[in-house]
């Protein structure tokens, strides 16, 4: 297994506080802490400072905005005893707002609200991951998966009606069937697949021109790790798994998954890709990669600095991974 503390979003700083959720004197005592942070949420995007974004933006208790959003606040849980708190403004339009750009696989645009500290703005999560401390890290995973859920559950999966955010943004409950819901991570594999001095790497619909990755695939009901690894391999390249074993982890955001990172070693090299599943398949070199790694390679781009898969090709290279 692999160090996970050297994976963005993989190491644990904050007392998330759980038992204190459903205190609302708590949470209340909470909020008029004299310290207390707020970080806002809007549309996907988090606040950060500067051109930089290698700080997030933080507001108090008193800024317009937390009393102008207050319903839609989550408590997140106490950093050193600081009390934080997240708030959902994804209802405010700015007027160069362009819903094009936001069905991208990386919206570059940044919006700045009038109402924010100067020099800070809205921008995607994927463009400053690895920008921002580790500790910071883990909370913005937590607000914006936390909101997307929220989001995505407006309604009662059950009876379709209305749902109300209760347990300081913790749970929804059915206004009509009473019936409760929490949050949910999906279980993805992320596969490092490799045949001697080569790994498998893959590029789906959609993805930024020449950027390849890991294969990966959400895990289905009743299978395990080493069962969805090779049925994702095979189904989207053809080519066959043998011995499976895991690395490490990665809580992403994007909206709400756990990708198991995995090693899986090839029993078959041909390739043939299925086009409903991803765009194309190619086995790579180490050397081949040392290239791309560099920006050496005019065919191909590495994983996003950040995500598990990069981590895991970086240590493959290294030869950390057999």
């Amino acid at each position: 297994m692999l160090n996970k503390k050297l994976v963005t979003f993989g190491e644990t700083f904050l007392d998330r506080s759980g038992i204190d959720r459903s205190d609302q004197m708590k949470i209340s005592e909470y909020r008029e802490h004299t310290s207390s942070k707020y970080l806002l949420y809007w549309r996907g995007k988090l606040p950060v400072k500067s051109d930089e974004r290698d700080q997030l933006c933080w507001v108090n208790k008193d800024h317009p905005l937390v009393s102008d959003y207050n319903e839609t606040l989550i408590f997140l849980g106490l950093d050193i005893n600081i009390p934080i708190f997240s708030i959902d403004i994804s209802s405010w339009m700015p007027e160069d707002y362009d819903p094009e750009a936001a069905k991208a696989f990386l919206d570059q645009n940044i919006y700045n609200h009038p109402a924010m500290p100067k020099k800070s703005h809205f921008a995607e999560l994927r463009g400053f991951m690895n920008k921002i401390s580790a500790q910071e890290a883990e909370i913005s995973v937590i607000a914006r998966g936390m909101h997307s859920w929220h989001q995505s559950n407006s309604f009662c999966p059950k009876c379709g009606h209305v749902s109300i955010p209760m347990h300081s943004g913790w749970q929804r409950d059915c206004s009509y069937c009473k019936i409760s819901h929490f949050p949910r991570t999906d279980p993805v594999v992320i596969m490092l697949v490799t045949n001697g001095n080569n790994i498998l790497l893959g590029r789906s619909h959609g993805w930024p021109e020449r950027m390849y990755s890991c294969l990966a695939g959400f895990m289905e009901p009743g299978e395990t790790i080493e069962a969805a690894v090779k049925r994702e391999v095979f189904e989207e390249t053809s080519v066959k798994v043998g011995a499976v074993n895991y690395l490490t982890s990665q809580p992403w955001p994007f909206p709400a998954s756990l990708m198991i990172g995995c090693v899986a070693e090839a029993t078959s090299t041909k390739i043939l890709v299925d086009p409903k599943e991803i765009e194309s398949a190619i086995w790579v070199s180490r050397e081949e990669m040392l290239e791309v790694f560099s920006g050496n390679n005019q065919f191909m781009y590495p994983a996003r600095k950040g995500s598990i898969a990069h981590f895991m090709i970086k240590k493959w290279m290294m030869g950390d991974i057999k």
